[in-house]
C-alpha cells in the first residue's frame, strides 16, 4: 500500500524512493536517494523539482520495492562475464563486461523478458567486441511497487536458457598470413596487407606468428598453408585471389590444402567475396582486396566471433545480409553504427 503525505508531514522519515532532478544539458540522476530522512532544509529543494507531496510504502507480502525487484532481475539476466552491483539508483540496475570479450545476447529470451507487464532490459547489440567495465545492458522494475509474482516470471524468463547476457572471452591465436598474388611476390608492387591485418589481430589480442609470400599458384599457396600449420598457427588468413578471374586460384589451394569445409560468400558489403573455410579445427579466412580500401568488411564482423569460438558457416554469413550495408561514412565510427547488428 502507498499512502501520500505533505511534504510538512513527511520531516523525519525516510524516503521510500529516488527522487530525480533534470537539469538539461548539465545532470539527470537522484537528488535524494532512497532511504534520505527528510528535514526542513530539504522542503525548498523538493518543491522546486515539483514535489508537493512524498509517499509512505507499507509493502504486502505479495509485493515488492523496486530496488529489490531491479536486483532480482540483474542477477537472473546476468550470466558468465557480466558484472553488476546491487546499488539500484532510480530503481534500475546497470550490467558491465567483467573483462574484454565478445558480448553475446539472447535476443528470443530478452524479447521474452521484455513481454513481461512492469519489467524491461536494454542491452548493446549480439557479437559486439566489449571492453571491460563497459556498460552492456540496464534493467529495471517500471512501478514503484508491483506484485512479486512478475517479478519472479521475468527472472525464470531470462535463466530459462541459462543467462540472456554473457560475455565470451577472446582466445589468444597465433595467426599465420599468407599474401597471394603475383604482383607481390615478385615485388612489382609493395604489399598493404599485412600492416593491415597485422593490427586486426592485434587489437584483438592475438599475435601474427607467421607471414609468408605466394604466387597466384595454387601448389605455392598450399605448401605455406601447411608450413604456417607446422609453425603451430591455429587461425590462417590469406589475402588475394578471392574473385572469379581465372588466376585467382585461393579457393582452389585452399580445397586442395585439405578443408573439409568451406564457405564462399558473405553477405555483407564491403566484404561479399569474404572466405570461411576450417582445416580441421583450425579456420582459414580468405580477405578479399576490398580490406585495403575500407576500414570495415565481413572480416571484422566474422573473426571476432571465431575468436569466441564460435563457428561461422554458411548461415550465419547469410544472416548478416540484415544490416550487413556499410553506409561509407565519410569518418568510420565502427562499432558505433548499424553495420552487421541486424541479426
Amino acid at each position: 500500500m502507498i499512502k501520500t503525505i505533505s511534504l510538512e508531514e513527511a520531516v523525519g522519515t525516510k524516503l521510500a524512493h529516488d527522487i530525480t532532478e533534470i537539469r538539461p544539458g548539465e545532470f539527470k540522476g537522484p537528488a535524494f536517494r532512497k532511504g534520505h530522512t527528510v528535514c526542513d532544509e530539504d522542503i525548498c529543494r523538493l518543491q522546486r523539482l515539483g514535489k508537493n507531496h512524498l509517499y509512505v510504502i507499507d509493502l504486502a507480502e505479495d509485493e515488492i520495492h523496486e530496488n529489490e525487484a531491479a536486483a532480482i532481475l540483474a542477477e537472473a539476466l546476468a550470466g558468465e562475464g557480466i558484472a553488476w552491483e546491487n546499488n539500484p539508483r532510480e530503481g534500475k540496475i546497470d550490467l558491465y563486461a567483467a573483462y574484454d570479450g565478445l558480448l553475446r545476447v539472447d535476443v528470443p529470451s530478452l524479447t521474452a523478458f521484455n513481454l513481461v507487464d512492469e519489467v524491461m532490459c536494454a542491452t548493446l547489440h549480439n557479437h559486439l567486441p566489449v571492453k571491460k567495465g563497459e556498460k552492456v545492458a540496464g534493467t529495471r522494475a517500471l512501478p514503484l511497487t508491483m506484485k512479486r509474482a512478475a517479478i519472479d516470471r521475468a527472472a525464470a524468463i531470462a535463466r530459462q536458457n541459462g543467462s540472456v547476457l554473457s560475455v565470451a572471452p577472446l582466445r589468444r591465436a597465433r595467426a599465420g598470413l599468407i599474401i597471394t598474388g603475383n604482383e607481390v611476390y615478385h615485388g612489382l608492387i609493395q604489399d598493404r596487407f599485412a600492416p593491415v591485418l597485422t593490427e586486426k589481430i592485434q587489437s584483438l589480442g592475438s599475435e601474427m606468428a607467421a607471414l609468408a609470400f605466394a604466387p597466384d599458384d595454387a601448389e605455392a599457396i598450399t605448401r605455406a598453408i601447411h608450413s604456417h600449420l607446422e609453425q603451430g598457427c591455429d587461425l590462417l588468413l590469406l589475402s588475394g585471389g578471392m574473385s572469379v578471374d581465372p588466376d585467382d586460384v585461393t579457393r582452389h589451394a585452399i580445397r586442395q590444402a585439405g578443408a573439409d569445409e568451406m564457405h564462399y560468400g558473405s553477405a555483407v558489403l564491403p566484404g561479399a567475396m569474404f572466405l570461411v573455410a576450417y582445416l580441421g579445427e583450425v579456420p582459414l579466412l580468405g580477405v578479399p582486396a576490398c580490406a585495403l580500401h575500407h576500414r570495415i568488411t565481413a572480416l571484422d564482423l566474422a573473426l571476432p566471433r571465431i575468436l569466441a569460438g564460435e563457428k561461422v558457416d554458411k548461415l550465419e554469413l547469410a544472416l548478416l545480409g540484415h544490416g550487413g550495408l556499410c553506409r561509407d561514412c565519410p569518418e568510420c565510427s565502427y562499432p558505433h553504427c548499424p553495420l552487421g547488428k541486424g541479426m
